[in-house]
């Protein structure tokens, strides 16, 4: 059966988890293990990162080399983590405010590196753990906690970001389109250079019940109705994909990384100081 198949990959003690009844984290979470198991990845030969939140809590149920670190350090963890084990699969999964406010400049300067590494963002417009404060992606006027009449400032487009910072692959999805998920994950798990995979993802428990989609039926209705993929909107106007979610492939190029270029550079010294260079 398929889901015995993928229980392997879980740690059976650390059951149940800790997340609300119908969260998002756990659909992405089986779509990761989901893509390691159709790639028959050694878990002896992948590391997985977390920093701090809902989505972080992950590392503790996947059956790998696992680190669950600061809040938003994700990625330097991940970074020493690759470049001492360069073989290994190394894979950061956090949140949007994890990773986009306190983390915001190791996400930048790691796609700048074109680090090696695969980066699984929940994006789930809110921070969740703490109290339904508004992160870094809340949509301009959506209700959060610490915006009771709307917020007021603009939301980081993570996709953008990701491209303009220099990484290589870097795609969309929701929680709803699980088959795009996984191939996604797929795809960046096997890309060299950094891999950047947004999931749009489901807290029906702040920002769905403080902006009238408390059940989660409701912002899986909301990912189904609104969600464009790339082709289609590409024909649409800035008006028509006004709050519309744009699914797709957005970057997929192949480049030098960071590790290529860290491995060439030690090489170099190491024969200079053995004199094997003029």
């Amino acid at each position: 059966m398929a889901i015995a198949r993928l229980t392997k990959y879980l740690r059976q003690d650390r059951m149940p988890h800790v997340w609300c009844p119908g969260c998002g984290n756990g659909v992405i979470m089986k779509a990761f293990i989901d893509a390691v198991d159709k790639d028959a990845l050694d878990p002896d030969r992948v590391a997985v990162i977390s920093g701090i939140g809902c989505s972080s809590r992950v590392t503790g149920y996947l059956n790998f080399n696992t680190m669950h670190t600061l809040h938003g350090r994700a990625i330097a963890f991940a970074t020493g983590v690759k470049l001492a084990r360069p073989e290994f699969n190394v894979v950061v999964m956090g949140g949007d405010g994890d990773m986009m406010a306190i983390g915001g400049n190791h996400f930048i300067h790691a796609c700048r590196r074109n680090m090696d590494l695969t980066v699984i963002v929940f994006n789930n417009n809110i921070y969740g753990m703490t109290g339904g404060q508004y992160s870094p992606t809340t949509p301009h006027e959506k209700i959060a906690s610490t915006s009771p009449y709307g917020n007021v400032e603009n939301s980081f487009d993570i996709v953008n970001l990701a491209v303009s910072s220099g990484a290589t692959y870097v795609a969309r999805s929701t929680v709803f389109h699980y088959a795009q998920m996984v191939q996604f994950i797929q795809k960046a798990l096997n890309h060299k250079g950094m891999g950047v995979v947004e999931i749009m993802t489901n807290c029906h428990t702040y920002y769905g019940r403080y902006n009238a989609m408390s059940k989660p039926e409701d912002l899986l209705t909301h990912f189904k109705k609104n969600t464009v993929q790339i082709k289609k909107a590409k024909t649409m106007s800035p008006e028509e994909l006004s709050d519309k979610i744009v699914a797709g492939e957005f970057v997929n190029i192949d480049a030098e990384t960071y590790s290529d270029r860290y491995r060439i550079m030690s090489e170099r010294i190491i024969a200079a100081e053995r004199g094997d260079e003029e």
